[in-house]
């Protein structure tokens, strides 16, 4: 990539909220005061992610082509290391085979931040999550890091993932919206309703968000919407909400990955939506675009 621009966040508070790292003649640097060990988060254009282990007082080297990002190299510290060598292992597994890879792996280096990150990648937050090895894993990991705070959090919220499964009732839920109203499954009674997560750096959930807006002004109060945002900064996503006239209540804590409302529904990918009916069974989720608009159509053509 000659010339743009892309983002970094990190799950674990290394920093705060989401920074800009420009790129200029295929060249790029980025430094940040650390305390502690952090991992960040890049978010490339095309919007796939890439892990970088950071240490303190420490340098780390990216190189890679735009178009084949699957090869990126990190080099400078051992554990960016260990996670490009695993990464291109991966990349030449079926997709069925690698969280096997990937659970030997963290049971193999449960002492390793690279391990923190593969298990909520690639056992939590996927659309297929496998809960029960997650809950196995995060408990091996806990013996050897102890004060890990996202590992702390994660052993809270693993056994309360149990809701949102389709032929069930939409979960109880209370939240406070980013315009400090309070919001309960209550807001959604008696009515065809979504809930949705999304966040601007993915543009298929923006664009179901788009949606969404010409269904609700084509539907009115038959249709439900309550939004999931996860940016890692509220007052931008109060921006966009303004921005795009978007009259549901969404909420945005800032927490992004770590918000409870992801638990409790059992989402863990952007983006993600349950849908339900009347009754508040829900009747389908993780739907495309495209898939999502023509259920809710349907359901509310009766």
């Amino acid at each position: 990539m000659n010339q743009g621009e892309f983002w970094v966040y990190s799950p674990d508070g290394g920093i705060n909220g989401i920074d800009t790292i420009k790129v200029r003649d295929g060249r790029f640097a980025y430094e940040k005061p650390l305390h502690d060990p952090a991992t960040l988060i890049i978010i490339f254009p095309n919007y796939s992610e890439q892990p970088v282990f950071a240490q303190p007082g420490a340098k780390v080297t990216i190189k890679g082509d735009a178009s084949h990002l699957k090869e990126i190299t990190i080099k400078g510290t051992s554990d960016n290391e260990k996670m490009t060598a695993l990464r291109h292992q991966l990349n030449e597994l079926m997709p069925p085979d690698v969280p096997k890879k990937v659970a030997s792996y963290i049971r193999e280096n449960a002492e390793s931040p690279v391990s923190v990150y593969l298990l909520l990648r690639y056992l939590v937050n996927t659309p297929s999550p496998d809960y029960k090895e997650a809950r196995a894993l995060t408990q091996l990991l806990m013996k050897q890091q102890r004060d890990n705070g996202q590992l702390i959090h994660l052993s809270k919220q693993l056994p309360q993932v149990t809701g949102g499964q389709t032929g069930t009732l939409l979960p109880k839920f209370a939240a406070t919206d980013i315009k400090g109203n309070k919001v309960t499954e209550a807001a959604l009674k008696g009515r065809v309703a979504v809930v949705t997560a999304w966040a601007s750096w993915n543009y298929q959930s923006t664009d179901i968000q788009r949606r969404l807006k010409k269904l609700k002004d084509k539907h009115g109060d038959k249709l439900g919407v309550v939004s999931i945002c996860l940016e890692g900064r509220p007052a931008e996503c109060k921006r966009i909400v303004d921005r795009d006239s978007l009259k549901w209540s969404t909420v945005c804590d800032g927490k992004m990955w770590q918000t409870p409302l992801l638990a409790t529904f059992g989402m863990a990918n952007v983006p993600d939506n349950i849908v339900t009916d009347e009754k508040g069974l829900i009747v389908a989720r993780s739907l495309s675009s495209e898939k999502l608009e023509e259920r809710i159509n349907k359901l509310l053509s009766k």
